[in-house]
């Protein structure tokens, strides 16, 4: 029923459209006109509006040809960069870019997967009941498509975010994260004339940063510095700079303490060098602290898990749960009541120029899908 041909020219089509994020007017437009033909009611949510991006989320209906619980799909339009002017290349069954660019396969071979998917049940009239699919906005810069959704257009408890790289797995935990940017505004002096009337702030940050334990802290734990800007010119004393950094964790109370801990790093040196100088205003420290998602942790015995297992094992696959380091739409999803796994397309090395995704990997997912929904078309309400 998979028409490999037409499932690799959608791929095509769609990675040739430029959507970085905030930029995803023109792939939206696309994928609208492609359900609609299929007979889909499509809307665009506000959340553009709000987060300055030139169009909103796409929401698309399909009614089925049965009653049964809604299913949710997702998958979002955007990209990293370098993301502009893609040209791709298909050899040996692989897609990947010319190596200048991303290829864009995170995450629009999702794209491309779930319209095939939606493709074949029309044309072969397969049953199906009422599906939704979310193509969300600026999920590469934090989530914030679907962090701004319109979810009184939701009406699906559970579903499947198709992001990630294992055909064979679910991801069913996936950390919080806070968001951590501090300020040190010290004092500017000339470097070589004076340097003792400064207060060098990048130093300060250089010693609270020493400080730290960076990386993995546990098996569930994580932080990273990974911004810092500040400084003028070499012979001028920095009087400010800022760094940026996060926290992730699978445990709430473990994500507070190393929260805690990186921000009373940054505290001490700059209390500690007030101690030792007459001015009581410099140095200072600004904290900005935010919960960027928070964790996912769906139980094995939910419906998500039970029915994208039960698809694998008549396929003659297996589906392990699988605990993730990383967020996506799916923790949004989850921290407002609706349990979506995380479904792999087959792409690796996402976010570089080696990035790359196999057809028959792609195959292998809309098999998957079509499973799942051919199982979840018998569970009727009672």
């Amino acid at each position: 029923m998979i028409k490999k041909d037409r499932l690799l020219n959608t791929f095509l089509s769609l990675v040739k459209i430029d959507s970085i994020s905030r930029e995803e007017a023109n792939i939206s437009n696309e994928i609208k006109k492609i359900l609609e033909s299929l007979g889909a009611e499509t809307m665009n949510d506000s959340a553009g509006e709000k987060i300055g991006a030139n169009t909103g989320n796409l929401i698309a209906r399909f009614k089925g040809n049965i009653k049964c619980p809604p299913l949710l799909l997702n998958a979002h339009m955007d990209t990293v960069n370098p993301g502009k002017g893609i040209s791709v290349v298909f050899k040996d069954g692989t897609f990947t870019s010319d190596g200048t660019t991303i290829l864009g396969a995170d995450d629009k071979s999702a794209i491309a997967i779930i319209i095939e998917t939606v493709r074949i049940l029309q044309e072969n009239n397969l049953e199906y009941g009422h599906l939704e699919l979310v193509f969300t906005i600026c999920e590469e810069i934090g989530l914030l498509g679907a962090k701004h959704l319109d979810y009184s257009l939701i009406t699906a408890s559970y579903g499947y975010t198709l992001d990630a790289t294992d055909t064979e797995g679910l991801v069913t935990r996936a950390p919080a994260a806070n968001r951590i940017e501090f300020k040190i505004h010290g004092k500017d002096a000339h470097a070589g004339a004076a340097p003792e009337k400064g207060i060098n702030a990048i130093c300060l940050a250089s010693k609270a940063i020493a400080d730290l334990d960076i990386g993995r802290i546990d098996h569930e734990t994580t932080c990273n510095i990974g911004i810092i800007e500040g400084g003028i010119a070499t012979n001028i004393v920095p009087s400010m700079v800022t760094v940026k950094g996060e926290t992730r964790s699978h445990d709430k109370e473990k994500l507070r303490k190393i929260t805690d801990e990186i921000v009373s790093s940054f505290k001490n040196v700059v209390d500690n060098y007030k101690k030792s100088v007459s001015d009581d205003d410099l140095p200072c420290l600004e904290i900005s602290i935010e919960n960027d998602f928070s964790l996912t942790n769906i139980p094995d015995d939910t419906p998500v898990v039970t029915l994208v297992r039960k698809a694998a094992e008549n396929l003659g696959r297996n589906m392990t749960s699988k605990t993730s380091g990383g967020g996506s739409d799916a923790n949004i999803f989850f921290e407002k009541g609706i349990n979506v796994g995380v479904l792999g397309t087959g792409m690796q090395d996402m976010h570089t120029v080696r990035e790359s995704v196999k057809l028959d990997d792609m195959v292998r997912t809309v098999e998957l899908l079509l499973e799942i929904i051919r199982i979840h078309s018998k569970d009727r309400p009672r």
